[in-house]
């Protein structure tokens, strides 16, 4: 879904710097035409240099984002490909991360706010992290929202000593205590048969107390939303 997402997404800037370079293909030909004919006005030579610079700047823009699209993905893969450690600061790594999941929410028209500040510095694992949100974002698209109601997710970090805390939290349908009670099982799941596993917070559960070495707790109930709290520490330990 990731891969078809984002292939989605650089498709569109792609695709409008051909259509831009292509007009100004057509606008030059027709420019030297009529220099060539000795018919080219001064009205002709302002056009010409608005539509290139137009043009110009569209195929700036789309491969920029498309470039930046990349970029975004390229680590996401290098990070999920491996449960090596690194170095890394959060706010960067959240844009990063927040880039490459667009496509599992934004086709719904739902919305995630980031807020994290600046100088948050990390030792863990990048890969597990990312999987984390992943989950959660998906587990939050799939059961989380009403079936054609627009919803937000807040992704919110802040370190105190040697903890990262992370809260996410949705404005959705919230779950009963029962379901509450069981959303860390294996394979549980409401929505067997479309597109749920039982997995998703079942190995964000395991990713969360056992690789990154913390704990997470989540808060929920019908029509309020659902709050997970996670705290890790800032270097995780080795071995």
């Amino acid at each position: 879904q990731l891969v078809a997402g984002v292939a989605h997404e650089i498709n569109t800037p792609i695709g409008i710097a051909v259509t831009a370079a292509s007009h100004m293909r057509q606008t030059h030909a027709g420019f030297t035409t009529k220099a060539q004919g000795g018919k080219l006005s001064r009205n002709d030579l302002e056009r010409w240099s608005e539509t290139i610079d137009e043009a110009g700047r569209l195929i700036l823009g789309s491969l920029e984002r498309a470039h930046t699209l990349i970029g975004s993905f390229k680590q996401v893969a290098v990070d999920q490909s491996s449960e090596s450690r690194r170095s890394f600061e959060l706010d960067a790594f959240l844009e990063e991360v927040g880039f490459a999941l667009q496509p599992t929410y934004k086709r719904a028209g739902h919305h995630l706010l980031i807020d994290c500040p600046e100088g948050i510095h990390l030792d863990t694992y990048p890969g597990a992290l990312f999987q984390v949100l992943t989950n959660l974002i998906g587990n939050a698209v799939l059961h989380g929202f009403e079936d054609g109601k627009v919803g937000t997710m807040q992704l919110e970090a802040r370190a105190e000593a040697a903890t990262l805390h992370l809260r996410f939290s949705d404005d959705g349908r919230g779950m009963s205590a029962e379901v509450a009670a069981r959303a860390f099982d294996p394979f549980f799941t409401t929505r067997r048969g479309s597109g749920g596993s039982g997995l998703g917070l079942h190995l964000v559960y395991n990713l969360v107390t056992q690789l990154l070495a913390g704990r997470i707790e989540m808060r929920s109930a019908p029509g309020q939303g659902t709050v997970f709290d996670i705290d890790i520490p800032r270097v995780a330990p080795f071995g």
